[in-house]
């Protein structure tokens, strides 16, 4: 017994050393691609986008003053003033934001991209009792992003010849004694992975904001650094977020992070560096069943069977690069299910490679296996998993005599020598 028990450690540490290298392989091809294909993506599809609040400043006329200045070598006094550019907080926001999400394959890996619609009405308020030039600063969210549809308009009038120089929009026009004035901005785009409204770099104040976010996907999560929506509710296609603040002073912006689809490269190696514990588990139960059964596996028995839940991840890793990861694993379930029991059958009959070795191989493999699809619980689903196996071990062994097992194995191993 003290002999199988060293070379189903062997077989186990060698077996185990084959997993991390396929789940190593597997995460290098994922990292290569995802690095080019990104780059790609992004090109085709765009980026992340960032929308930043517009600002607005006012043309302030200091008063007049006297300055001394130099012309042709003589002293002269001149008369100055200057105009300054105040920032000045907008009075209101009002803001609409549709995010659809479309996911898109490049190669072989998913990428979260996203279609966007865009509208905001923002207020600007005079609250002095002279007239001011006021300027509007309108920030695109990202120079490499396409804007269909685009409209600016003031107090309904489109602008024409927008001209945008270096991703802004200026825009100069006057607002009488206590008078406001509305600016509207609307376009449809698309980007990837998020999509931020970013309020300024520093803390900032907000005025009367309201940003109504509607998505199509139910799995919404928001980035690090962002506010959590003031009230959500449920429809038909997804969520409706509301952000409502009328006075807010913050360093945190609005962002919502799209759901990400399952790619086989990160999930095939996930499994391959926990499969080890599903052979250990397995390998285990084996053990204690065939020694309580004082039934003679032979080492190179369980070298087999090693190498068929290998094999169930090899398939695994190659065979999900060209049909959807769920189909690969029913294939590859069958496949190594199928080499098992058709091996032990020859070893020691069809009932034990049936219930014994099959059953077993479905639970430590492919139900060990599925427990990753479960984000969130796959922790708990190995842990219930491991609790169990020790339950039902304890009670296969309670009764057992150890001292007179191990005396019938070394009688039986001097025997053969």
């Amino acid at each position: 017994m003290g002999r199988t028990i060293r070379a189903l450690a062997f077989i186990f540490i060698c077996t185990s050393l084959a997993w991390v290298i396929l789940g190593s392989v597997t995460s290098l091809r994922t990292y290569d691609q995802d690095t080019k294909l990104r780059e790609a993506v992004g090109k085709l599809w765009g980026t992340s986008q960032k929308q930043r609040a517009p600002e607005a400043r006012v043309f302030r006329v200091l008063p007049e003053r006297k300055v001394e200045v130099v012309v042709d070598g003589k002293r002269t006094v001149e008369t100055k003033a200057d105009t300054l550019r105040e920032p000045v907080e907008l009075a209101g926001s009002d803001i609409n934001v549709d995010l659809m999400l479309e996911h898109r394959k490049k190669g072989l890996l998913w990428y979260s991209a996203y279609k966007v619609g865009f509208e905001a009405n923002y207020i600007l308020t005079n609250d002095t009792d002279e007239p001011y030039d006021y300027v509007f600063y309108y920030f695109f969210p990202t120079s490499e992003g396409i804007y269909e549809n685009f409209r600016f308009t003031i107090d309904d009038a489109v602008v024409e010849n927008l001209l945008p120089k270096a991703g802004v929009i200026e825009r100069k026009f006057s607002i009488g004694p206590g008078e406001s004035r509305s600016v509207n901005i609307a376009y449809e785009s698309q980007g990837m992975d998020e999509w931020w409204y970013v309020f300024g770099e520093n803390v900032s104040q907000i005025n009367d904001f309201n940003l109504t976010m509607t998505t199509d996907f139910d799995d919404i999560d928001f980035p690090e650094n962002t506010i959590s929506a003031s009230s959500k509710q449920k429809t038909d296609k997804g969520w409706e977020l509301t952000w409502d603040y009328s006075n807010l002073i913050s360093g945190i912006q609005i962002g919502m992070k799209m759901p990400q689809k399952l790619n086989p490269g990160p999930f095939v190696s996930r499994v391959s560096y926990f499969a080890p514990v599903s052979l250990f588990l397995f390998l285990f139960l084996m053990f204690i069943i065939t020694s309580i059964k004082k039934m003679n596996i032979h080492p190179m028995n369980y070298f087999f069977i090693a190498a068929s839940f290998f094999s169930f991840h090899l398939l695994l890793a190659y065979l999900a690069d060209h049909i959807a990861i769920h189909i690969a694993f029913v294939i590859c379930s069958i496949v190594s299910i199928a080499l098992v029991i058709m091996y032990m059958r020859l070893v020691v009959g069809i009932r034990f490679a049936l219930f014994e070795t099959g059953l077993s191989q479905f639970v430590y493999l492919v139900l060990f296996s599925y427990a990753f699809f479960l984000e969130g619980y796959t922790g708990l689903a190995i842990t219930i998993c491991c609790i169990l196996t020790l339950f039902a071990v304890m009670m296969l062994t309670g009764k057992t005599d150890w001292e007179k097992l191990y005396a019938e194995s070394r009688k039986k191993n001097e025997i053969s020598q």
